[in-house]
């Protein structure tokens, strides 16, 4: 029984490392999901550096609009 359960858990192994060996030496579909990866990246980094770079910018046009609420008066 433990036999059965040592070649299981072999030819688990080999299966797995035969799909990534595959996955490896295919050269296209590497280059595919490396570029979906890198554009991910780099959308990220953008949307990071736009919200830490405008961030204060647009917590004080906030804290302006929102001040000067109090002074409008309606116009009806």
């Amino acid at each position: 029984m433990l036999k059965k359960i040592e070649m299981g858990l072999l030819l688990t192994y080999l299966n797995i490392c035969g799909f990534f060996s595959g996955i490896k030496k295919d050269e296209r579909g590497i280059s595919g999901t490396v570029v979906a990866v890198l554009l991910i990246l780099i959308a990220v980094i953008v949307i990071a550096f736009i919200w830490f770079m405008l961030g204060p910018m647009i917590i004080e046009w906030w804290e302006t609009i929102t001040s000067q609420a109090d002074s409008v008066q309606p116009l009806v």
